[in-house]
């Protein structure tokens, strides 16, 4: 199989199994996909719980991205995913009316004590990853490992998987790392949930009254005469563009997804403090690549 098939198929599972297709709304989705991102609990029926569809564990080998070049992800565009994720790895972006987060809820008994057995179980499972090394060897493969970033994802696509139908703190989808010359340190883990996964389906994994999770939303892709026009502080397509609505992006001729890749959430258990263990600001944009 060559390179570029390779890398297609792994950027396709990446953006398709535990984070679901793109063009899927989510029940939490606003009503219009032209609202801002940040909506108020009003605006967003996220207490609804409709029955989840039933799926069956998926079975696939975990595809190799550990040779992805930029050459590489920079020819793929059919599903959005690779201008999604190389416009994520520019740290100077700013995302706001690109990303969507729960909001935080009123804590309820019991919440505390399940947000700490997230930490310890991801605590425990960071610690067998110190080395990077070691977390290769396990699986785990550098996603974009060519691209400066703030924090570098390894992801477990068999842990991503799992993530799909239930969630299992002991397996993160991604460890987060800083990269300081040729070293990379473990700062972090990340749990991922399905794109049409509900507030409270949420709130099951981690309580929203403790961690807000995050979505990537409003995306247009270039048209393919304009692909130029999706990087730099002038950006107008992508993730870091100052597109951000269906009706505009159809006007310049783009394709407009609402919400590209699932819900997410990190987690830094090594930190001594609970606002430093959930913040808020290290999954921002800044922070996050």
């Amino acid at each position: 199989m060559s390179k570029g098939i390779l890398a297609a198929v792994s950027l396709t599972l990446f953006a398709l199994l535990p984070l679901s297709a793109q063009e899927q709304k989510s029940p939490d989705d606003t009503t219009n996909a032209d609202k801002p991102a940040q909506s108020s609990p009003a605006e967003v029926p996220h207490d609804q719980s409709p029955e989840p569809p039933s799926a069956e564990p998926l079975k696939a080998p975990a595809p190799n991205m550990s040779g992805m070049s930029m050459p590489d992800m920079a020819g793929m565009n059919n599903d959005g995913s690779a201008h999604a994720m190389l416009s994520m790895a520019d740290r100077k972006m700013d995302m706001g009316p690109h990303m969507k987060m729960t909001t935080l809820r009123d804590l309820k008994p019991g919440d505390q004590e399940k947000a700490d057995q997230v930490v310890s179980a991801a605590r425990k499972a960071a610690e067998m990853y110190t080395d990077s090394k070691v977390a290769l060897a396990d699986g785990y493969r550098i996603f974009l490992p060519n691209v400066p970033q703030k924090q570098y994802h390894f992801t477990n696509f068999r842990y991503a998987f799992e993530a799909a139908i239930e969630f299992n703190p002991e397996h993160p989808t991604s460890l987060l790392y800083e990269k300081n010359g040729d070293e990379y340190k473990l700062m972090g883990v990340m749990y991922t949930a399905p794109k049409n996964s509900n507030w409270n389906e949420l709130d099951q994994r981690i309580p929203l009254s403790i961690a807000q999770w995050h979505a990537h939303i409003n995306l247009c892709m270039p048209p393919a005469d304009r692909k130029n026009e999706a990087w730099g502080p002038r950006a107008k397509f992508g993730l870091a563009g100052s597109i951000t609505t269906k009706d505009a992006c159809e006007a310049a001729g783009g394709k407009f997804m609402p919400q590209i890749f699932g819900w997410m959430v990190h987690v830094y258990p090594f930190e001594p403090k609970p606002e430093d263990i959930w913040s808020v600001e290290r999954q921002a944009p800044n922070h996050m690549n």
